[in-house]
């Protein structure tokens, strides 16, 4: 079964000490685990995306405008890549494909669906943040288009303690997800 690992909004923003909408200590004590996945899948030559969240500056009209602090802003340091798992984009960026994402799930908008479809991929993992926002959208909709879904616990995380546990155990008893270390 072909697969693709999908590595979402792993940025300064949603995981710094000081990010716009941080996880925090959670989201930091699985740079690790997300660095060592997303190189495993780059060294077995298989597909690695990073959906990466991105709002303009002062959007009165997105939708999360008015539920959270702006955060991911177009072209500000808090939409870089975390850590370690900047060096690995920089050492393997024509092995890995950035897409920019506007809303929860890595496939509203973009050309997620199409991208996995033409390269015959049956499976998707998912790592990253937040487990109970993007994480578990991007889950919901690739449920709904029939991929086979694995959810890395080591390298999930969310600055909602209760949100993420309810979300790991949706993924497995609602989406059939596996959800492995």
């Amino acid at each position: 079964m072909k697969k693709a690992l999908l590595v979402v909004d792993y940025t300064v923003d949603f995981v710094a000490n000081d990010g716009a909408l941080t996880c925090g200590k959670p989201g930091q004590l699985i740079e690790e685990s997300i660095v060592s996945i997303t190189q495993d899948f780059l060294n077995n030559d298989e597909l690695v995306i990073f959906p990466v969240d991105l709002h303009e500056a002062n959007d009165p009209f997105h939708p999360e405008t008015q539920l959270f602090p702006p955060h991911n802003i177009r072209n500000t340091p808090g939409r870089a890549l975390y850590g370690d798992l900047k060096n690995v984009y920089d050492a393997n960026r024509d092995k890995i494909i950035w897409m920019d994402k506007t809303r929860y799930s890595s496939f509203a908008g973009t050309n997620l669906h199409q991208l996995l479809r033409e390269r015959h991929i049956e499976e998707v993992h998912i790592i990253g943040v937040c487990t109970d926002i993007c994480v578990l959208h991007t889950a919901v909709d690739a449920y709904n288009l029939g991929f086979s879904i694995v959810i890395h616990k080591s390298a999930v995380a969310s600055f909602n303690p209760e949100g993420h546990e309810w979300a790991l155990g949706h993924f497995t008893n609602s989406l059939g997800a596996k959800v492995i270390i």
